[in-house]
């Protein structure tokens, strides 16, 4: 076995996707983990390279033992040599615990532990090491490696855009934590839950409006698709949840022309998605990332 999983990115939908609104994903297929598996060894070993390789080293034995428990097989069930080397920042937005949970649901897979039918909810219940409660979305998407609607609890739909928007991600330097991000969303139902449920259903409008905006000609879907953007955006800013580094990297993209950018991810740090008529000033392109 040798295949990429890839990192992803979430166009609209962040949070809301949680309580069973949908949510728009694309695939970064610049940023992946990579999985090769060699059979021909009876022991199992490990070995791992590329980005943060000591501490996937670290988190990848728990997941594995998860996987195991889950599975109902031991440590003596495994064998082969397992190669992962990563390319996915961690703590960004961009799904780097889904390529490690996908990566070796992939690996259980080829030892015949787990089909493909129930490939998905077991890399899912993995992913709950992560946040608790995974939504399944980041899941689906890099399972996929296409871009798809998702919507819980598993209804998956592959895009068929009759235009591709210019979209890049470029890095706000600062790390955002999944966990603390929708404690903050969940504590708004608490404290004021009329505004909590306006701004799901905001968020779910965006995705529609998205969708919606790559069915019509590029000219017209370009004003629906910065409209939905921005719509999201908004959400995010009333869920306070882009403070700091992150705003100022909307606020950058903007001044460089984006024609609308918001967070991808839980918020609070991480990528920033921006939208472009053409291509990004040179001064600045090289150093994002395009979908």
């Amino acid at each position: 076995m040798n295949l990429k999983v890839y990192a992803k990115c979430i166009l609209a939908g962040e949070h809301a996707v949680i309580r069973g609104s949908p949510a728009l994903v694309y695939p970064v297929q610049q940023k992946y983990l990579e999985v090769e598996w060699n059979s021909s060894s009876k022991e199992f070993t490990t070995e791992f390279e590329g980005l943060m390789k000591d501490d996937l080293s670290f988190v990848f034995w728990g997941v594995l033992e998860k996987g195991l428990t889950l599975l109902g097989k031991k440590h003596s069930d495994l064998y082969g040599h397992l190669k992962i080397t990563n390319t996915v920042p961690v703590g960004a937005g961009l799904g780097a615990s889904a390529t490690l949970c996908v990566g070796l649901g992939r690996f259980f897979e080829c030892l015949g532990f787990v089909d493909e039918k129930g490939l998905y909810e077991f890399c899912r219940q993995l992913e709950n090491l992560f946040h608790g409660e995974s939504s399944g979305v980041d899941i689906a998407s890099t399972l996929i490696g296409e871009p798809i609607q998702f919507q819980r609890p598993h209804s998956i739909e592959k895009l068929n855009p009759k235009w591709k928007p210019s979209l890049y991600l470029s890095y706000s330097g600062q790390r955002g934590i999944t966990a603390e991000c929708v404690r903050i969303v969940k504590e708004l139902f608490v404290k004021d839950e009329k505004l909590a449920i306006k701004l799901d259903q905001d968020m779910k409008d965006s995705v529609i409006q998205m969708r919606e905006s790559f069915l019509k000609t590029e000219s017209e879907g370009l004003i629906e698709f910065i409209e939905a953007m921005n719509r999201a955006h908004n959400c995010f800013v009333r869920w306070g949840l882009t403070h700091g580094a992150l705003d100022e990297e909307i606020k950058r993209m903007r001044s460089f022309g984006a024609l609308a950018a918001k967070p991808t991810g839980s918020g609070r740090g991480g990528y920033v998605l921006s939208l472009w008529k053409e291509t990004p000033p040179t001064d600045i392109v090289d150093g994002l990332i395009k979908l």
